[in-house]
C-alpha cells in the first residue's frame, strides 16, 4: 500500500513542482523524507527569505512553486513576504508541517492552533485534511487553487499523515486535471473594440499582468495599433510596456487626485492586465476626470469587484488583446525610442542616476531587474532602457525584504538570462540571509547596494505627511561587504563611477556584492 508521502511526491512530480523552497523544522521531516532524486531542495536560513526566493522563481517560471515552512512560527515569519506574493499574484504553494493529531488540541510545542485561518487574509485557499487518507487530494486542491486564482495557497499537515499507508481510491488523485478558460464571448469583444473605435483620444494604462501572462510584446503592438498615450499602473511589479516608447507617459502616480489629473483629456481610458488602482499616498480628488470613461479587463476577480468606479470585463486578457488588433482601425503611432537624459550628478557621492546609466551601458539587453529601492524610482525610470519582456520586478506590495531573495529566486529560474538585484541599504537588512543561499548554490546573480545611510522613502512621506521630525529614519554604520564577505559572496566597495562601471563589465561565475555610496533622493 503507497503511503500518503509517496503518493504527495508523485503527485508534485507529475505537476512539475520539483523545486523546494524552504526552511525545515522537526515537523516538515517526514515529508522531506525519502524525497526523489529529481527533486531539488533550495534552502533558505529565514522563511521571509525563503518565500521571496519563491515568489521571483514562480514570476520568472510562471509555474507553481512548493515552499515548506516549519508550523506556526516559520508561517509567521514567511507572511511578511508573502504580501509581495499575494500582489504579485504568484502561485505559491505553501506546505507547513503540524503536529501529530493526537497533540494538536492540547496545544503541544509547534501546534499550529487553527492552522487554516492564520495566513488568512493572505492566501486564496487555506486547509488541513480531514485525516490521512485526505492528504493527497488535499495537496491536489492546495495546487490547482494556486494555478487556478495565481495567488498564494496554504496547507497544514499533521506529520504522522506523512508515513501513513492509503487505500487505492487516494491514488485516484494522481490522475486529476483541472484546466482554466475565461474567453469572453463574441458580442463583449464586439462592444469593446466598438467603443476603442469610437473614442477620440484613447489611453491605455498596463499592469503587470500582462508581462507575467508572456503579453509584453502584444501590449506594444496594441499601443501602437491605436497610436495610444500608454502610462503604466501604479506600483507595477513588473513592467508591462517599454519604458523608453514614444509612446509611454510613465508610471502613473499612486494617488487619486493626480491619477485623475494625468489622465485628463481622455474621454476613454482601457486598463489590461491591472487593478483599478493600487493607490497609496492618500492625496483625495475625483476618481476621473469628466467625460472620461474608464474600461478595466483582468481575469483577477477580486480585482474586478472591488474597483471603486468605471466598467469590468472579467476575461483573459489575450484574446481581448487580439481582438482589439483585428477590429479596431489602425492610427497613426509615434516612432523611433526616446534617448535617456543625461544622468544627475552627486556632489558628496554618487547621485542613483549615475548608478543606473552605468547599468544601462555595461549591462546585456536582456538583463533581468530585481528592484527594491523605493527612494529611487523616478531616477530608475530615467536612466533605464528597458525593452525586453520579464526585465523588471519590484515587490508588490511594498513589503521589505523582496528584493535579496526574489533576485536569487529570479536567477534560479532562469539561468539563460542576466539578473541585477538593485536594493537600497535600508531594504536589504530584511533579505540578507538570501546572500547564502546565493552562495552555497552558485547562484550567478549580481547586487548593487545603493548605501545612503537614511530610510529615504520614509523620509520622503514625513515632508508628505507634516511630519519631518519623526525618529528612526537614519541608518549608519552598515558594511554590506563585510556582511556579504560572511555569508561567502564576493564583494567590492565601489568608490567611483569609472570603478563601478569596471566592475560591472566583468562576469563573475558566482554571486557578487557592490556596495555603492550615493546620495539621498526622494520617489519624487
Amino acid at each position: 500500500m503507497p503511503t500518503a508521502r509517496r503518493l504527495a511526491h508523485e503527485f508534485l512530480h507529475r505537476r512539475g513542482l520539483t523545486t523546494i523552497f524552504g526552511n525545515p523544522g522537526s515537523n516538515e521531516l517526514p515529508f522531506l523524507a525519502e524525497l526523489p532524486e529529481d527533486f531539488r531542495y533550495v534552502l533558505g536560513l529565514h522563511e521571509g527569505a525563503v518565500v521571496g526566493m519563491a515568489d521571483g522563481y514562480a514570476q520568472v517560471t510562471g509555474r507553481p512553486v512548493l515552499v515548506n515552512l516549519h508550523a506556526a512560527a516559520g508561517s509567521g515569519n514567511a507572511m511578511g513576504a508573502l504580501t509581495n506574493a499575494v500582489y504579485s499574484r504568484s502561485p505559491l504553494v505553501l506546505t507547513a508541517g503540524q503536529q501529530v493529531r493526537a497533540a494538536i488540541g492540547m496545544e503541544a510545542m509547534l501546534a499550529n492552533v487553527d492552522a487554516t485561518q492564520l495566513t488568512r487574509p493572505l492566501v486564496g485557499w487555506a486547509g488541513e485534511p480531514s485525516c490521512a487518507a485526505d492528504v493527497p487530494r488535499s495537496l491536489a486542491q492546495a495546487v490547482f487553487e494556486a494555478e487556478l486564482h495565481r495567488r498564494p495557497s496554504y496547507l497544514s499537515v499533521p506529520y504522522d499523515d506523512w508515513a501513513a499507508e492509503l487505500g487505492p481510491n487516494a491514488a485516484v488523485t494522481l490522475d486529476r486535471e483541472v484546466r482554466r478558460g475565461l474567453s469572453p464571448s463574441a458580442a463583449q469583444l464586439d462592444d469593446l473594440a466598438a467603443s476603442v473605435a469610437a473614442a477620440k483620444n484613447p489611453a491605455l494604462v498596463l499592469g503587470g499582468d500582462l508581462d507575467a501572462l508572456g503579453l509584453f510584446d502584444r501590449a506594444v503592438a496594441l499601443a501602437e495599433h491605436l497610436g495610444a498615450a500608454t502610462w503604466v499602473a501604479p506600483s507595477p511589479h513588473r513592467l508591462p510596456f517599454p519604458n523608453r516608447h514614444p509612446l509611454f507617459r510613465g508610471v502613473l502616480p499612486a494617488g487619486i487626485a493626480p491619477i485623475s489629473a494625468a489622465l485628463t483629456g481622455h474621454d476613454l481610458v482601457l486598463v489590461l492586465g491591472a487593478p483599478v488602482f493600487r493607490y497609496h499616498q492618500h492625496v483625495p480628488g475625483a476618481y476621473l476626470p469628466d467625460g472620461t470613461r474608464l474600461v478595466q479587463v483582468t481575469d483577477d476577480f477580486g480585482a474586478a469587484t472591488r474597483a471603486p468606479m468605471g466598467e469590468a470585463l472579467v476575461a483573459d486578457p489575450a484574446p481581448v488583446l487580439e481582438a482589439l488588433l483585428a477590429k479596431v482601425p489602425a492610427r497613426t503611432s509615434e516612432d523611433g525610442y526616446v534617448a535617456n537624459p543625461e544622468p544627475r550628478t552627486g556632489e558628496t557621492a554618487l547621485h542613483p542616476e549615475q548608478v543606473f546609466a552605468a547599468l544601462r551601458d555595461t549591462q546585456a539587453g536582456d538583463t533581468r531587474y530585481v528592484v527594491e529601492s523605493t527612494s529611487t524610482n523616478a531616477a530608475w525610470w530615467r536612466q533605464l532602457d528597458l525593452r525586453r519582456e520579464g526585465s523588471y520586478f519590484f515587490p508588490a506590495a511594498g513589503g521589505l525584504g523582496f528584493g535579496l531573495p526574489a533576485a536569487v529566486g529570479v536567477a534560479m529560474g532562469s539561468p539563460e538570462r542576466p539578473v541585477v538585484g538593485v536594493i537600497g541599504d535600508g531594504s536589504a537588512n530584511y533579505g540578507i540571509t538570501a546572500l547564502w543561499t546565493a552562495a552555497h548554490y552558485r547562484v550567478p546573480v549580481t547586487f548593487v547596494i545603493l548605501r545612503n545611510g537614511v530610510y529615504g522613502a520614509l523620509r520622503w512621506f514625513g515632508e508628505l505627511l507634516g511630519t519631518p521630525d519623526v525618529p528612526g529614519t537614519e541608518i549608519p554604520g552598515l558594511d554590506f561587504t563585510a556582511i556579504a564577505a560572511g555569508y561567502g559572496v564576493e564583494a567590492t566597495t565601489v568608490t567611483d563611477e569609472d570603478h563601478l562601471r569596471t566592475q560591472l563589465k566583468t562576469t563573475p561565475d558566482g554571486p557578487r556584492l557592490l556596495q555603492v555610496d550615493t546620495e539621498p533622493t526622494t520617489p519624487e
